[in-house]
């Protein structure tokens, strides 16, 4: 029976800046029928622009100041969609990105933020760290002081460009950083020299008279050279030094090691041709509902947007107040109603951090400066953050009911007596739009006798002689919700038992459970999972030669892979000898991590993690342990380590001996264990335990859980002579296995029983 209404409209959400995190929210609280959202994002953690310049100084740590899209996303009930956005296709309606298929969309936001003009000064594009994006700020401010800690003390100078609020706030940050840094170590603060250039005969343009003056004074209190009324006209290297050279008004360069560029807001370079109304400097205009002037179903915000009835400064408080009014004109315009305009405030409050434990409080004329001030303003940042941490225990259905169909009406219920079968029509649009969209993913292959290219009730493959056919077969819903990546990781969930056995693909057929969506919305999904197959299978030059598919309640996706080998050359469980070193490819952890990720527990950055190792062939590793005459060879997937050794051990028969100090863990897996977050498969896995000798000494180490963690995509777990050992986990690590490790030794069989063993190596 159908458990939920079938999707009819497309939301994307291009960006995921402070409007979109707000909306994203508004969302989550509020449930509606059909509508499938999509975030599409490259970066998961969003920098909080009021207490970026706190973390700068070191008060506040990178959790704290940065919002998590994953968990927002899952409470959302959203899509996310790691990728670069690169353009717009406004006539089809869907949005270009670096890595994916196009997205459609049938209504669009967009909140990519702006970045720092460095184009018109000649060498700024090439030496400069530009504050935006921050995560390449942070980055290069987390290596400066890596290096301040790890190199002999020596005289630093950095500079400033951009005298505005941010460019202050960011000087006397690192600054006050710094300064406690070199005093740890013993060093003069003054070491550290700090040069702030701004075009303006001022700082901080546009705040009252007494901040811009108190500013000014706490730079020169603070030993800060300002370069006032000095625009900087061109950067270059010091070819013998390597130091850089910032040419000003001055005449004299002034030399430094780091320059950051603060200066006034650019626009995202991909607008341009993207077809949407442009103001004079590129941004977006909109409308006073929020709606880009070109086309009532794009809207924007943040400072990607200008409102051309109400212009404002590019600042985060205009963004973080565009997002209730946003949210209400999507629903609306989802809703049929009228749109409600919006008009932002011309005065409001603004902090600002001056180091120290100070900050500036600053209404219209009014302006103070007190600790106090510093007390307030955490206050107000950390009560803005939790919203994207404390999620509200359940959603209400939407007021009004939405008009899926322009007669109000919504599509039937698939009929379980045709299967609940994708229409030919759907499924053959599908294909032939990936035929002309991606050319280089679905080319035929000369084994191919039958197949898509003339498909029939079944496919045809020739195979060569000499060789035998290895079938496998795997099905799961998705656990991920971008279906071109989730694809990407079922295959490497199938694929694996091929390579595990010695085999080389040969075809694949795919088994498809579409959600239930009308026929446009079933393409659109089915594109993105073949688009995602062809990706996966394309290295390994195997054909999709067929499938099946349907409709159900959820997303879910298998492959059903033929490999062929020489007979005497498969690698089986149980070849196993005394002796041998027990190798595994890839780290441990998506069981607990995706349990977390479920109930919006696991950070973003995990999730990422996590989805790079599952994505990662095991193709290339096979053939390297191969190469280094393996003698058994399983891949680690839903019994969890310890499950899929056992049965290696008892087929040969022999007994293993684990490290469990070298188990190779992906980031966050150690974490949301502590926290008590397991698979459901876990507890039946864990019943192997009963097989480890000395596992009762263990059961308290923090790393034990990990061993009966099920595993979606895992590597491969494989014995090769002793000999080998080393060579070959060098080679896989170098060829892209970083995590690859000596994971045990193979003993005498003394306890049938009991055939591991876990010891400190």
């Amino acid at each position: 029976m159908q458990t939920a209404p079938p999707i009819t409209t497309d939301v994307v959400l291009v960006g995921g800046g402070h409007t979109h995190a707000l909306v994203l929210r508004r969302f989550g609280m509020l449930r509606l029928p059909g509508i499938q959202l999509t975030l599409i994002t490259d970066v998961v953690d969003t920098p909080y622009s009021g207490m970026l310049p706190s973390h700068i100084a070191g008060r506040y740590g990178f959790d704290e100041s940065h919002i998590d899209l994953r968990p927002l996303t899952r409470f959302a009930q959203c899509r996310l969609l790691r990728d670069r956005v690169i353009g717009l296709d406004l006539d089809q309606q869907r949005v270009l990105c670096a890595h994916h298929p196009p997205v459609a969309f049938d209504l669009l936001s967009i909140d990519t933020g702006s970045t720092p003009a460095t184009a018109t000064v000649p060498g700024a594009a090439d030496y400069v760290i530009p504050a935006k994006p921050v995560s390449q700020l942070l980055q290069g401010w987390n290596q400066l002081l890596e290096e301040v800690d790890r190199f002999p003390p020596r005289p630093l100078t950095l500079a400033v460009v951009g005298g505005g609020v941010g460019g202050v706030e960011l000087t006397l940050s690192m600054q006050e950083r710094l300064c406690q840094r070199l005093h740890a170590r013993g060093q003069p603060g003054e070491q550290a020299q700090f040069h702030l250039f701004h075009r303006g005969a001022e700082l901080a343009p546009g705040r009252n008279s007494w901040t811009r003056r108190r500013l000014q004074h706490i730079c020169r209190s603070r030993g800060i050279h300002l370069h006032l009324g000095e625009p900087v006209e061109a950067i270059t290297q010091d070819r013998t030094t390597g130091s850089l050279l910032i040419h000003g008004g001055a005449g004299v360069p002034v030399r430094c090691d780091r320059i950051f560029w603060v200066t006034s807001a650019a626009a995202p370079p991909w607008l341009q041709g993207s077809g949407l109304s442009l103001d004079a400097q590129g941004f977006i205009q909109v409308g006073d509902t929020l709606q880009t002037l070109s086309h009532p179903q794009v809207f924007a915000a943040g400072d990607v947007a200008t409102m051309v009835n109400h212009p404002r400064p590019k600042a985060g408080v205009f963004a973080v107040r565009q997002g209730p009014p946003l949210f209400e004109n999507l629903l609306r315009r989802l809703q049929g109603r009228p749109l409600k305009p919006f008009r932002p405030q011309r005065e409001f409050l603004n902090l600002i951090d001056v180091g120290y434990g100070k900050t500036i409080a600053a209404w219209g004329p009014l302006a103070f400066e007190s600790p106090l001030c510093r007390r307030w303003k955490d206050h107000i940042d950390r009560k803005f953050m939790a919203l994207f941490t404390d999620f509200p225990a359940m959603a209400v259905p939407a007021s009004l009911p939405l008009p899926l169909f322009p007669d109000g009406g919504s599509p039937p219920p698939p009929c379980a007596g045709c299967g609940a079968k994708v229409g030919a029509h759907a499924l053959s649009q599908a294909l032939q739009r990936l035929r002309q969209d991606r050319p280089e993913l679905s080319g035929p292959s000369p084994a191919v006798i039958i197949g898509l290219e003339s498909p029939d009730d079944a496919a045809v493959m020739a195979v060569p002689p000499g060789q035998v056919m290895v079938h496998t077969v795997d099905f799961f819903p998705a656990l991920v919700e971008d279906p071109f990546v989730f694809a990407q990781i079922a295959l490497k969930h199938g694929l694996s038992d091929l390579y595990a056995m010695g085999a080389t693909p040969h075809s694949v057929l795919a088994m498809v459970q579409l959600p239930y969506a009308t026929p446009p919305k079933q393409v659109e999904i089915l594109y993105h999972l073949l688009a995602g197959t062809l990706k996966g299978l394309r290295p390994t030059a195997t054909p999709l030669v067929g499938g099946h598919t349907t409709l159900g309640p959820q997303l879910a996706l298998g492959f059903a892979c033929n490999g062929l080998a020489p007979a005497d050359q498969l690698l089986r469980k149980g070849g196993l000898q005394v002796g041998d070193r027990l190798i595994l490819t890839q780290a441990l952890g998506t069981g607990t991590l995706f349990a977390a990720d479920m109930q919006q527990r696991a950070k973003g950055r995990w999730i990422e993690a996590a989805i790079a190792a599952m994505v990662t062939s095991n193709q290339a590793a096979a053939a390297i342990l191969r190469s280094h005459q393996a003698t058994a060879c399983t891949d680690v997937t839903g019994f969890g380590l310890v499950g899929h050794g056992l049965e290696m051990a008892r087929a040969a028969p022999v007994n293993v001996e684990l490290d469990l100090a070298a188990l190779p863990i992906l980031p966050g897996a150690r974490e949301t264990l502590a926290q008590g977050w397991v698979s459901t498969l876990y507890p039946q896995n864990l019943e192997a335990a009963a097989a480890i000798a000395n596992g009762s000494a263990y059961t308290h180490h923090p790393d034990f859980p990990l061993l009966f963690d099920p595993q979606t995509a895992g590597g491969l777990l494989a014995t090769v002579p002793a000999d080998q050992a080393t060579a070959c986990v060098a080679q896989l690590r170098d060829q892209g296995y970083p995590q690859a490790t000596l994971l045990g030794e193979v003993t005498l069989p003394t306890n049938p029983q009991a055939p591991i063993r876990i010891r400190s190596w």
